[in-house]
């Protein structure tokens, strides 16, 4: 059985999404049910600094990416969802940058 993965008031849910050939971040309000702030390497000013997008890279770009765009919110905490997917790779690349951001979970 699958366990369901909700954020706070305190502390909204950072989603990750991959791909075969792209990773998604979005920092998600469950309590409204909005969307905070998202990052992609589908993005303009991140697809102009990488070249391949599907790579550990890529990933810690659009970790340090989302972990800026929210200490500029005033997130400091969140609780991290991987969406069943094993912690190693692309989505272990993009946690460890939003940790050396500073951001907590």
């Amino acid at each position: 059985m699958k366990k369901k993965i909700r954020g706070t008031i305190n502390r909204p849910r950072l989603c990750v999404f991959r791909s075969n050939k792209h990773i998604y971040a979005q920092i998600i309000d469950d309590i409204n049910k909005k969307i905070i702030t998202s990052s992609s390497t589908l993005e303009q000013t991140i697809k102009e600094k990488i070249k391949i997008t599907d790579n550990c890279h890529a990933a810690r770009r659009i970790g340090k990416h989302i972990a800026q765009k929210s200490k500029a919110l005033g997130i400091k905490e969140i609780v991290f969802d991987r969406q069943n997917k094993i912690y190693h790779g692309r989505i272990r690349a993009l946690a460890e940058a939003v940790r050396e951001e500073g951001i907590k979970f």
